[in-house]
């Protein structure tokens, strides 16, 4: 027989019968490879390209202003003023504030479409969350101004005031609605479908037998959640939460819509307008009158690029270690 047919006799058959073998496409593997190489070499040489591109058109403001955007408040061009700490404080600021609240909200409706919901209902409710995932954000902040601003300052700022948080500078000044913590709160709303839709998939990973043998030594379903579930899913929950904090900075239009944004000076309450990177770069990026103003606005998307990289890296590095102590993969 010769090497490029098989035997394919069957045991007690008359005769043995010969098929050729087929060969297989020599180069498909190394041509795929050599594919997925290439697709990861082209990410990487975009993100390279993105930097030498904000460097190129910033180096004018970092070589004359140097590190004055990072100590200055005031942002007036009329007076070569180009700050950066209002602009950096209100992001920050916005930021911890929707993941303070996003977080819980996005943790506590994951375990209940997980592990406390039919799962009809639980299918319904996520597919609505997904959606809500897909709306974009100027319909965010048009919510936001209609909505949300006349009820703040109707009705939740003053009633925030009245109770003994008011007497918190924190909450201090005219309730106008168009502030940091309406801001903060359709943010919240923003980031809270990616949070959840993540953290319910990783939830759902977590291996039947595993929480079945909570029960069986006779935990109870909140036992079973935080020990078993919140542990073994730890790792995903943490992806989850950087992935939404990564949205929470770079967001533009619904916060620089119910911010007040051009307003800039470090809020001492919440109640107080303010601003972010990004409401500074879409508002005035396209009435810049200079070449220095320009190269300013480019150095502050230098700025969020740098943070949002470096957040990325802590994320990494911690999820790394997580799964190490953890012994997950998720």
């Amino acid at each position: 027989m010769s090497s490029g047919e098989v035997d394919i006799s069957t045991p007690g058959g008359a005769g043995a019968q010969t098929r050729p073998r087929r060969h297989h496409f020599a180069f498909g593997d190394p041509l795929f490879r050599w594919f997925t190489i290439a697709c990861a070499a082209t990410v990487a040489l975009a993100m390279f390209l993105l930097i030498g591109v904000l460097v190129k058109n910033s180096w004018l403001a970092i070589h004359v202003l140097g590190i004055k955007p990072l100590t200055h408040v005031a942002y007036n061009p009329d007076t070569n003023q180009y700050g950066a700490l209002s602009s950096l404080f209100g992001t920050f600021l916005t930021t911890i504030l929707a993941m303070l609240i996003a977080v819980p909200l996005a943790l506590a409706i994951a375990l209940l479409l997980v592990e406390l919901v039919h799962p009809l209902v639980s299918r319904v409710v996520g597919t609505t969350i997904e959606m809500l995932a897909a709306v974009p954000s100027i319909i965010f902040g048009m919510w936001g101004i209609f909505i949300v601003v006349p009820l703040m300052q109707r009705h939740i700022e003053p009633w925030i005031q009245a109770t003994p948080l008011g007497r918190l500078g924190i909450f201090g000044g005219s309730p106008v609605g168009v502030d940091v913590f309406t801001a903060s709160i359709v943010l919240s709303l923003m980031i809270l479908p990616f949070i959840t839709a993540v953290s319910r998939d990783v939830l759902q990973m977590v291996p039947k037998v595993v929480k079945e043998a909570g029960y069986g030594m006779g935990s109870t379903t909140y036992e079973v959640m935080r020990k078993i579930s919140m542990r073994y899913a730890l790792a995903g929950i943490a992806g989850a939460v950087f992935l939404g904090l990564g949205r929470a900075l770079g967001e533009t239009m619904a916060v620089s819509m119910v911010i007040g944004a051009n307003f800039f000076t470090i809020p001492h309450s919440l109640f107080q307008s303010g601003t972010t990177v990004s409401a500074t770069l879409a508002l005035n990026f396209p009435e810049s009158q200079s070449k220095l103003e320009t190269s300013s606005l480019i150095e502050l998307a230098l700025i969020l690029f740098v943070i949002t990289m470096v957040f990325q890296v802590v994320a990494q590095l911690w999820l790394a270690r997580a799964r190490r102590m953890t012994g997950s993969r998720a």
